[in-house]
């Protein structure tokens, strides 16, 4: 990961999104009047595949209350994440932004540890949230911005934050400390090496206490779960135990370097345990066991019927740490996985779950993307929705009415060359060595049939190339933390 000290916050492009407005449709105004306050869960699982999930073909793995959520709300089939790697995934969902816009674009990080700060000049989703009479609380990982920055998350709105700030180190599932607000905790008998106590549920423990202390108040709860991402990390318990014996022997990942023992060892590094495929699949049930708690707590709490619940994933599928997605078939039907903004990269299983409002069992092939949650919740809480965002409040397809659709869905990444993708309607392109190349390349498919992305069509439609590419260019404004289009740059850039 590069690393950079002291970055120029020089973003003033973004001022445009500092003016709010009210944009409440009358359509919905008789649900919001009902219950002003409904409670709004995020769940965001990191680096899970769209075929991990057992209602989606998952052969290995049992997710049975992810899959109780689908049978009682809605799956929307084709969603997006915000980016195909976790920090500007994250970005766009908090501001509403897709990455041509939102002011992180890459995996950025700074000294002594966390990422590049989200600026504190945009009306981040939590603040919105918070304004509305919100508490609001992040469990889990965060990944923009250290302690005291603009982009610590108490500074961007949420109330209380457990878990770890910086995603490198959120690597390793036995930390030797996790950050509750701005105070260390430090974790006993963990030293990066040493294993004694499993960070995941030392923060799901947090989690529920939160449920637990604001069950009499309105609460936006965001859960950035940090498993499947990263080593291959599991308790030996009654779950691992179950999937040690499906598997049986197995070759072990080999550690990364830097990762075990010695003045330089990286704390970033992994340190996946033997049994990978037994320890992947014991990782997405634990997600799933900790969605069960959450549910249980809401029933015990008699929430559940004005809770709304929204799960997905920030990226595609991973093959990093050991993880073998093509043994489970983690992309499901599509091309590519993270890195990649292919539909493996960045189409993600997304369901929502409201009982008594969202109707069980359906779903919605309405085109959503990260960025369309913030007018959702906004729009949810009565609360004002920020002018010039990218998102689409999807609050009416939830409600069976009338929706509004996307002209087109836009994402860059700064690695790898430099990617860029567009979805409009049917159509799907992808620009490939974006800043490695003079004439980078385009390739074109269409998605009706052609979910695989297997058959580029871009010489037969050479019109069509030529308006995607356009919007891809009027898609991206200048950013001078992370990048410029080989169009954009001057001599000597």
């Amino acid at each position: 990961m590069f690393k950079t000290q002291n970055l120029p916050i020089i973003l003033l492009f973004l001022c445009s999104y500092l003016t709010f407005s009210s944009c409440t449709s009358s359509s919905n105004k008789e649900v919001i009047e009902e219950e002003k306050k409904t409670n709004i869960i995020f769940i965001l699982a990191d680096d899970l595949g769209y075929g991990d999930l057992s209602f989606l073909g998952q052969e290995y793995i049992e997710t049975p209350n992810i899959d109780r959520l689908a049978k009682e709300g809605m799956f929307f089939t084709n969603h997006y994440s915000g980016a195909t790697v976790c920090a500007p995934s994250r970005s766009s969902f908090l501001t509403g932004l897709h990455t041509g816009h939102t002011p992180i674009r890459g995996n950025l990080g700074t000294e002594p540890e966390g990422q590049y700060p989200l600026p504190d000049s945009i009306p981040s989703l939590a603040k919105i949230m918070e304004g509305a009479g919100y508490a609001t609380g992040a469990f889990g990982k965060w990944g923009l911005g250290y302690i005291g920055t603009t982009g610590d998350p108490n500074r961007q709105g949420f109330g209380q934050f457990y878990g770890y700030n910086c995603q490198s180190l959120a690597h390793r599932y036995y930390p030797a400390y996790l950050w509750d607000n701005a105070e260390k905790v430090i974790l006993e008998g963990n030293g990066w090496v040493e294993k004694a106590v499993y960070a995941p549920d030392v923060i799901q423990s947090e989690t529920i206490t939160f449920l637990e202390n604001n069950k009499s108040n309105p609460f936006f709860l965001f859960m950035p779960i940090v498993m499947p991402h990263a080593e291959l990390a599991a308790p030996d318990d009654a779950i691992f135990q179950k999937y040690r014996a499906k598997f049986g022997e197995e070759q072990a990942y080999p550690a990364r370097k830097g990762s075990e023992y010695g003045s330089d060892i990286k704390t970033s590094a992994y340190q996946s345990q033997p049994y990978p495929h037994a320890t992947f699949a014991a990782m997405v049930e634990r997600i799933d066991s900790y969605l069960g708690e959450v549910l249980d707590k809401l029933e015990e709490l008699g929430l559940e019927k004005n809770t709304l619940i929204i799960f997905a994933s920030d990226n595609g599928a991973h093959k990093e740490g050991g993880a073998d997605p093509d043994f489970f078939d983690s992309n499901g039907p599509f091309r590519g996985h993270k890195r990649d903004l292919y539909e493996g990269g960045v189409r993600t299983p997304m369901i929502a779950w409201w009982p008594g409002k969202v109707k069980a069992g359906t779903q919605s092939d309405h085109i959503s993307a990260f960025w369309d949650l913030l007018p959702t919740f906004a729009e949810l809480a009565g609360a004002p929705v920020p002018e010039n965002i990218d998102g689409i409040s999807f609050l009416p397809t939830l409600l069976e009415k009338e929706q509004k659709e996307h002209d087109y869905l836009y994402w860059e990444f700064h690695e790898q060359g430099g990617k860029q993708a567009v979805r409009q309607g049917k159509w799907k392109a992808v620009k490939l060595q974006v800043f490695g190349s003079e004439e980078p390349t385009l390739e074109l498919y269409d998605l009706s049939v052609d979910l695989g992305e297997e058959n580029n069509i871009a010489a037969e439609n050479p019109e069509k190339v030529k308006e995607l590419e356009e919007l891809m260019n009027s898609s991206h404004t200048r950013n001078p933390v992370f990048g410029l289009l080989p169009s954009e740059r001057k001599s000597g850039e």
